[in-house]
């Protein structure tokens, strides 16, 4: 089943998906547990409908081309805006990403399934089978209710990055210039600790620099960045995790899941990343205020479109996402790299050679053209994500 789908996905995409690739780096990539810990199909799902079950040329991730790049586990985001939590519905939104994750599992249980704990994922995976655990991107659903946390964990969620794009309940964002808790706050700090209690992983990407340090200090258990680039070679963009909170995460016995998505990789894109973010909020306040007034909201879609046209794209290459991996493994250690791509999260601003899911193979060849032995690319690939999965849930309930 597994050969015949890939011969099929070879037809059905271009060389350049494999221009890179070898055929030891697919013989790899098919026998490895390929973990990502980010992939944003389920807002995608939400803003539009397509089976993902089928090839999906207009998204990055879908069954056929994530066998042909041999992913076998996907995080799916539970993405949530600090709009959606100003307005109340992030925990609505939430609900229904998860159950278009659980639909489409039931509409193709031969080729996906849910995946809730780590110690499921050889059997699970084998057959084809990719394989769909849930990773809430925001802590906005959570709302004030402690208890959600154990909702969301009934529902599936594994890790929950703790803020977005605006400081919220629980913590700062990194793209908000004006902090209002310079750490976690007091519910903060117990969901954290209510995370640790049901094994839900903490994830530290996305969060200010206090934050990230309060977080990872009271954590029992691993922390991670589920897709966060390394700040040394975006200095000043605070969403890429520096040296210190790199090595605090390791020293937890955490993994730092490295994102292929150009605005954290490329210097010039990420300031424009962190410019982007930083005038979405300030767009948001804006509205809030004009609605307190009574007065007619600024169209966003409107915002975008001049942002967009004011800002064009930018292209990064693989070799700078390489270029992370020889970073972080020479800073915190082959055990504690691992990867979070964000496809289908960056508006197609990715590498020419990682453009989907059936691109991981590139990624592998470029990582044996630079030395790296098959053991230690398989941690990278998803062993170290397993092991420090595996370690945070031992450590639920204690």
């Amino acid at each position: 089943m597994r050969l015949t789908l890939l011969a099929v996905a070879c037809l059905l995409f271009t060389p350049l998906a494999h221009a890179q690739a070898t055929d030891a780096a697919r013989k790899l990539a098919h026998s490895a547990i390929i973990v990502d810990t980010h992939i944003d199909a389920p807002e995608n799902l939400l803003d539009h409908w397509t089976d993902l079950g089928a090839p999906a040329q207009a998204r990055e991730f879908d069954y056929p081309r994530a066998r042909a790049g041999g992913l076998d586990v996907a995080f799916m985001s539970i993405y949530t805006s600090a709009k959606q939590d100003a307005e109340g519905t992030a925990w609505q939104a939430a609900n229904q990403m998860i159950d278009s994750i659980e639909a489409l599992v039931q509409r193709h249980p031969d080729k996906f399934a849910l995946l809730t704990s780590p110690k499921d994922a050889q059997r699970l995976r084998q057959n084809g089978h990719v394989l769909l655990p849930l990773g809430m991107e925001n802590g906005a659903p959570l709302g004030d209710k402690l208890a959600n946390v154990q909702f969301f964990f009934n529902r599936g969620v594994r890790y929950i990055t703790l803020a977005h794009s605006a400081n919220n309940r629980i913590a700062d964002s990194s793209y908000v210039q004006d902090k209002q808790w310079n750490g976690l706050s007091p519910f903060g700090r117990q969901v954290v600790a209510e995370m640790n209690r049901v094994g839900i992983m903490v994830d530290v990407s996305h969060l200010a620099d206090a934050s990230a340090a309060e977080a990872i200090r009271i954590s029992t258990v691993p922390v991670i960045a589920s897709h966060s680039a390394f700040r040394h070679f975006t200095p000043g963009f605070e969403r890429n995790i520096s040296d210190e909170l790199a090595r605090a995460v390791a020293a937890k016995g955490g993994v730092v899941q490295i994102p292929f998505g150009t605005p954290f990789i490329d210097p010039a894109s990420a300031a424009v990343t962190q410019a982007h973010f930083r005038a979405i909020n300030d767009f948001n306040q804006r509205n809030a205020m004009r609605k307190a007034q009574g007065q007619p909201e600024q169209s966003r879609d409107a915002f975008e479109k001049e942002w967009a046209n004011t800002h064009p794209a930018r292209t990064s290459t693989l070799a700078q996402v390489l270029d992370q991996i020889d970073y972080g493994v020479k800073l915190i250690g082959v055990d504690h790299i691992g990867i979070g791509s964000d496809f289908d999260g960056v508006d197609g601003e990715l590498p020419t050679e990682l453009k989907s899911v059936a691109d991981y193979p590139n990624f592998v060849a470029g990582l044996q053209a630079r030395g790296y032995h098959d053991a230690d690319i398989r941690k990278i690939l998803g062993g170290n994500l397993l092991r420090t999965w595996t370690a945070i849930e031992a450590g639920a309930g204690k």
